[in-house]
């Protein structure tokens, strides 16, 4: 098992900046690969980005380099800096973490298994 829990959610106005981050603790061999995702109410969730040690840097096309996903693998803590954010970037950000090995694109929700509880951003207009 590995946990997950996100910090650095809140309140911005439209074109402010963010910076999450999700510490992974317990059996870190888990957070082979770790991702960054997001469900707005009443919407699926939805893959932002995801990088590590055993997958590559992906990032979804919304995020139009925006954002950036980074891992300090040393102390097993996940980042994403969001930059120029909009109100439909308003969303619960969920980190998630998998042990298995895979270099394709990996944005899917099915595609991790361990998730932490979640940080609120809301972006207001």
């Amino acid at each position: 098992q590995v946990q997950l829990v996100e910090s650095g959610g809140g309140s911005v106005p439209a074109g402010g900046s963010l910076s999450l981050s999700c510490a992974a603790s317990g059996h870190t061999y888990n957070s082979a690969c770790m991702g960054w995702f997001r469900q707005a109410p009443g919407k699926e969730r939805e893959g932002i980005a995801s990088t590590g040690r055993f997958c590559s840097t992906n990032y979804a096309d919304f995020v139009k380099e925006r954002f950036t996903i980074s891992k300090d693998n040393a102390k097993n803590i996940l980042y994403l800096q969001m930059n120029s954010l909009k109100p439909e970037d308003t969303a619960m950000y969920y980190c998630a973490a998998d042990s298995a090995t895979y270099y394709g694109r990996r944005l899917q929700p099915y595609q991790f298994s361990y998730w932490g509880q979640g940080t609120q951003v809301t972006v207001s207009s």
